[in-house]
């Protein structure tokens, strides 16, 4: 028999976004790959098999490369005795098998959760974050990220993410190897494969959005599921504001390292002042996250 839903709190919400977010993704893709098709008409085979074939690895591997790029390593409770106590009692007050658990030498303050299922699931904190935060901080923190998992909207991510990549991918190989000049410009074909590149950039821009606005919505999910289930907003509110203070003392380099897998963490590794930036920021604001969590706190005392 399946096993029972989580315990941690529904939300449909985040449900409707992922349905949402994953229809216009794959419509997006079935156009991208027709466009690719009818410029090239005699590669279709290759074409079909380089996507799929890309399409299973980012699937299949996407959450391993991501924990890997991230120094993910996995300890055991005798290695990591906190950190493995914490998700020890998450699991048990969400009901939820427990996940591989990893920790990533890094100074910089953070967690994440990869994996496409619960099974395949893997929850690690930088050395960082176990350094700086109370052990209450550090159940709100851990309670975040295996919502994500409860959720699924990590898998989720993972898979919406491909298409962008794959457009961005093909935007490089047009400008860098110039599709113009395999073929006459008055031919039909030949004005066809000019149009790749931009429609490419089109494709690209518009995952990109997408997958931010989910992105910004699943973290308020994760916050406001963790809060509901510790019954303890504060620590996580006290977390967040903790982690966002430290980050302004961590060597830019390091942080740019860390930039490139933002839409994973618990915290950016720059947060976006701006309201263009805010826009193309994978996390909603400090602010937005810290007044949800000051309303939750309010509903929860009475």
């Amino acid at each position: 028999m399946p096993r029972a839903r989580s315990r941690y709190a529904p939300d449909r919400g985040l449900t409707g976004r992922m349905v949402t977010t994953m229809f216009l993704i794959g419509l997006l893709y079935v156009v991208f790959v027709g466009v690719l098709l009818a410029a090239l008409r005699g590669s279709w085979p290759i074409i079909l098999i380089i996507t799929g074939g890309m399409f299973i690895a980012q699937f299949w591997f996407s959450d391993r490369i991501a924990a890997y790029g991230m120094g993910a390593r996995e300890v055991t409770p005798e290695q990591a005795p906190e950190l493995h106590g914490a998700i020890d009692r998450i699991c048990a007050l969400a009901d939820m098998p427990k996940p591989k658990v990893a920790i990533a030498e890094s100074d910089v303050p953070n967690a994440f959760a990869t994996g496409r299922s619960e099974k395949t699931a893997l929850v690690c904190a930088t050395t960082g974050l176990l350094r700086r935060l109370e052990p209450e901080e550090l159940e709100g923190v851990l309670a975040h990220e295996m919502s994500h998992v409860a959720h699924r909207d990590v898998a989720v991510m993972t898979i919406a993410s491909f298409l962008g990549v794959l457009a961005g991918i093909i935007t490089r190989i047009a400008l860098w190897g110039g599709f113009a000049r395999s073929r006459p410009g008055n031919d039909p074909a030949g004005i066809l494969l000019l149009l790749i590149p931009l429609i490419s950039a089109v494709v690209y821009a518009i995952s990109f959005l997408l997958t931010r606005l989910l992105s910004r919505y699943r973290e308020l999910s994760a916050d406001r599921a963790a809060a509901l289930l510790t019954g303890r907003p504060s620590a996580l509110a006290s977390a967040l504001t903790k982690v966002s203070g430290q980050m302004a003392r961590i060597p830019t380099e390091d942080l740019r390292k860390a930039e490139p897998y933002n839409a994973f963490y618990f915290m950016p590794a720059f947060s976006a002042k701006e309201s263009m930036g805010r826009l193309f920021s994978s996390h909603p604001t400090l602010e937005q996250r810290l007044d949800q969590l000051s309303r939750i706190s309010t509903d929860l005392s009475r």
